[in-house]
């Protein structure tokens, strides 16, 4: 019977153990598995965002409340994307970069998911006023860019205990003995504890405000013929629905299992096989969880047309630059063999 040898969730190193039988042996295929998932995911996120921010700084105004929003949101995904290949690094072979590189990479990936959760509210918000009342004047850009200041604060006090208390320590096991990146503070489930309230808080209003939308859309297409009108409001409100339900469909399984976990397993020892079951699972949804900061750009280019145009225009010119780099090198080597004959 197939079955786990308990494992340790501290810290941001996944290390499975299967055994059959009286026989163990060391999970090659998750040691594997996870590091190759990690680096795709942070090729494509590392283009995608970064993609974003140059759109939106070449191409479009940054006095723009939704473009403000997006713009944070891709900073946030790059912030936790940074840390994805020492976390792979990490399962591989330890952590090899001692506790300055431990302390930032721990704070910078609480820094990014709760930015990341904070700023999508604050973008479903602007739309919920924008659809339910155009008249308000809430959102006002002054008023976004105070928002945004007061949610990057937020998002450092609540990593501050990353920042505290990772250190590199020294873990020995049966099979092999290995550094491991994790937090020490005597109260280890405080940190994780702030991230889920951030993201129960978050996810109560943008369900909320997404809820309304959708309500007061379908009212408006039963009330209403012009197209015109409702392309108008179908054009405002899909992006910001599509990247609420990938955020939500990618991240609220692990944020609540995280959140359940010390409800249900504080008076049950680590090796019960219940534990070990949920432990399998909250890895299974960590790397889905991880894996959404790559997916945001395309919900960009997919739902929005002037990303589509502004992404084509960027190679455009990028492709001219590059005609016009081999014509002047071309250029260049028939003049040199002219002087020299």
């Amino acid at each position: 019977m197939l079955s786990f040898q308990c494992w340790s969730d501290s810290g941001l190193q996944f290390r499975l153990l299967f055994f059959t039988n009286n026989f163990n042996c060391s999970s090659e295929y998750v040691i594997i598995t996870v590091p190759v998932i990690f680096s795709v995911v942070f090729v494509f996120s590392l283009l995608g965002n970064s993609m974003v921010l140059v759109i939106l700084g070449l191409y479009e105004s940054l006095k723009s409340i939704p473009n403000i929003c997006i713009f944070n949101l891709a900073v946030s995904d790059l912030i936790f994307t940074l840390g994805l290949p020492f976390w792979s690094s990490s399962l591989v072979w330890g952590w090899r970069f001692g506790d300055v590189m431990c302390k930032s990479v721990n704070f910078a990936f609480s820094v990014g998911f709760c930015g990341s959760v904070m700023f999508l509210m604050v973008l479903t918000l602007q739309n919920y006023v924008a659809v339910l009342h155009p008249q308000s004047e809430w959102s006002r850009v002054k008023q976004v860019g105070v928002i945004s200041i007061f949610i990057w604060v937020v998002s450092f006090l609540a990593a501050s205990s990353e920042l505290l208390y990772s250190e590199v320590v020294l873990e020995i096991s049966e099979n092999s003995t290995k550094l491991n990146c994790v937090n020490t503070n005597s109260e280890p489930h405080r940190s994780r504890v702030y991230r889920n309230l951030i993201f129960v808080f978050c996810f109560l209003v943008t369900g909320f405000c997404s809820s309304r939308i959708l309500l007061t859309f379908s009212r408006f297409l039963t009330n209403t013929t012009n197209s015109t009108n409702i392309s108008s409001i179908r054009s405002s409100i899909r992006l910001v629905l599509c990247l609420v339900l990938l955020f939500f469909v990618f991240s609220a399984p692990y944020n609540i299992m995280t959140l359940l976990k010390p409800l249900l397993f504080d008076h049950i020892t680590a090796c019960d096989d219940y534990y070990v079951n949920f432990e399998f699972a909250l890895m299974v949804f960590r790397l889905l969880a991880y894996s959404h900061c790559c997916l945001n750009p395309a919900i960009y280019i997919l739902t929005e047309k002037k990303f589509r145009d502004h992404l084509r225009t960027l190679q455009q010119k990028i492709l001219q630059q590059q005609i016009n780099r081999e014509s002047n090198q071309m250029e260049m080597e028939e003049t040199n063999s002219y002087i020299s004959v």
